[in-house]
């Protein structure tokens, strides 16, 4: 018999995982479709569940002259709208999810699912976001880059929770978010593209890439994206051949029910190219 722990506040929840490992549940909009029952019998979940949804203390958003913090439990629809959310994490939840799953969801749970193609973590990922994870006596920080570490695996540990989200304040110039899907929102991405730039006197001074579900896990490449900065915009849209060549071997897409690599790579490459040609 499955065992459930309702949590109220984070020590509870970290001296229920101290005892004993659980199947985290915030909003459970990814763990509803993993554990669904096709016979019409109730959610199939093959392991003891902590809930957490019900901890206050984790439901904020703050930020200092460095960070915007995210508590793990602050659903996607209030980082929609909350004045201090990152423009470019804002036009991705936008498009990540209908209104039902946005209230309902978290950023934590996009994270810990670690699926390639989970769209937050593109923008997470190029502005080199940080998960703070808690056990009862420990707390570590790490880059959201080394926390997934591939296909659905994490570094988390059986006794952590994900309790916050910290990410650099970043001033871009120009941001470019794409979903590549069979609708706009509500719908599992084909692929996903984020970029941002930053440019002063037609020089580039920071270019940064992602993509999602074209690798098993977030591509970002910052070698490639230190090659092209300190150039001048021109020179930017006329290496475009170039930059598509280095990004080339890096994306490596598979078949699956909602696409095909080739389609997938096309897209990608295509994108980069979107991206300069709209600066």
């Amino acid at each position: 018999m499955v065992k459930t722990v309702i949590a109220k506040t984070l020590k509870e929840a970290l001296t229920a995982l101290d005892a004993h490992p659980y199947q985290i549940v915030a909003g459970g909009t990814d763990l509803l479709i993993q554990n669904r029952s096709h016979t019409g019998m109730p959610i199939g979940f093959k392991g003891d569940c902590l809930y957490i949804s019900l901890i206050d203390e984790l439901n904020y958003i703050k930020a200092d002259q460095e960070r915007v913090y995210i508590g793990a439990t602050t659903p996607l629809e209030t980082i929609l709208n909350h004045h201090l959310t990152p423009k470019l994490l804002e036009h991705i939840i936008y498009e990540m999810a209908s209104p039902a799953i946005r209230h309902t969801g978290t950023l934590a749970g996009n994270i810990v699912n670690a699926s390639p193609a989970g769209d937050s973590l593109v923008g997470l990922y190029l502005m080199d976001a940080k998960v703070k994870c808690q056990s009862l006596n420990k707390t570590r920080i790490v880059d959201i880059n080394q926390f997934i570490t591939g296909l659905r695996k994490t570094q988390l540990k059986a006794n952590e929770m994900i309790t916050e989200i910290q990410i650099p304040k970043c001033t871009f110039d120009h941001i470019m978010f794409k979903k590549v899907a069979p609708r706009r929102s509500d719908a599992i991405s084909k692929l996903s593209f984020a970029g941002a730039v930053s440019i002063s006197n037609q020089q580039i001074k920071d270019i940064r890439m992602a993509f999602g579900a074209v690798y098993i896990t977030v591509v970002r490449d910052k070698t490639i994206e230190e090659k092209y900065t300190d150039i001048s915009l021109e020179k930017l849209k006329a290496s475009i051949p170039e930059v598509i060549k280095d990004y080339e071997s890096l994306i490596q897409p598979i078949d699956d029910q909602r696409s095909n690599k080739v389609y997938r790579k096309q897209v990608a490459l295509n994108l980069i190219e979107a991206f300069i040609n709209r600066l």
